[in-house]
């Protein structure tokens, strides 16, 4: 009897001994939150750590910057985009290779008052606390190649226009740019004056848009900044049933009137997560080839 108490105690120790290995050799995602001192306010993020990240404390890995939609959180990727399992899927078949991906808040319900956008604005510099407290925390808290080449943005809708904007205007930072079904423009029809005079939070957010057109600021370049926008590798992915279509299209070709290079991909779809999900099986690996060079 000793001897089988014995035995069974040495097993469940290698079994959890086993168990834990296991899990340090699986991807995994973990949500967290940072102070914010620019907003007054804790911000939370979800990260996606790939698989043996915990084995080789030595190793860095490139970093993904994933951003939401408009009325969304940090959660929407990995919750309704399956962000890890398309990564595992395609790390597992050697379409993609293992990289860090971050989601941060920039959202809410629009429904409850809540912020959404991933600009400066009155009320909400978001862009001031991504730079200077996310960005360096992040980079900082994990094994992050921290270097234009190996740090990539992307998202979808209104993330899809604040990658797109990020990438522009720190062309110095980003290697690659993939926006998918982006709000990349905003014509003067689409203000409401009386709305942003009142600090209402959706008006802002498209007066913002408006004056940080993506399309308008790829016209207006001088050959400078053409310059600086040649150093980031760009994508454009939107559905042909999307109703931000003509924006996409408009910024394409300002980018191929300017001669500054741009992947475009139209697919079957619409405005949906269906598409978005989808796009990642282009994204992912694209990224890949990107950090890879």
């Amino acid at each position: 009897m000793k001897r089988t108490a014995i035995a069974f105690v040495a097993l469940t120790m290698c079994l959890t001994t086993m168990a834990q290995n296991w899990r340090q050799m699986m991807s995994r995602v973990e949500e967290h939150s940072i102070k914010s001192e620019v907003l007054g306010a804790e911000r939370n993020y979800t990260v996606f750590l790939p698989a043996g990240y915990d084995i080789d404390k030595e190793k860095t890995y490139p970093v993904l910057y994933l951003l939401h939609g408009m009325d969304g959180t940090n959660k929407d990727w990995f919750d309704r985009g399956h962000v890890k399992d398309v990564m595992d899927q395609l790390t597992a078949s050697g379409e993609a290779d293992a990289m860090i991906i971050v989601s941060p808040d920039a959202g809410g319900s629009v429904r409850e008052g809540k912020w959404n956008g991933y600009f400066d604005m009155r009320g909400w510099n978001y862009e001031k606390f991504f730079f200077t407290e996310f960005l360096p925390t992040i980079e900082k808290e994990y094994r992050i190649k921290a270097d234009k080449q190996h740090r990539a943005i992307a998202g979808l809708s209104m993330g899809g226009g604040g990658c797109t904007s990020y990438a522009q205007r720190h062309a110095d930072m980003f290697g690659a740019c993939y926006a998918m079904s982006a709000f990349l423009h905003m014509g003067a029809e689409g203000v409401d004056a009386q709305k942003v005079a009142e600090g209402d939070k959706t008006a802002l957010l498209f007066e913002t848009a408006h004056r940080l057109s993506c399309v308008d600021y790829v016209k207006n370049a001088d050959e400078a900044r053409k310059q600086e926008l040649r150093t980031v590798k760009w994508f454009v992915d939107c559905g042909d049933d999307d109703f931000l279509f003509d924006g996409n299209i408009d910024f394409y070709r300002a980018m191929r009137h300017a001669q500054i290079p741009c992947q475009l991909r139209v697919r079957d779809g619409g405005h949906t997560w269906e598409y978005w999900h989808s796009a990642l099986y282009t994204a992912l690996p694209y990224f890949s080839r990107v950090f890879g060079k």
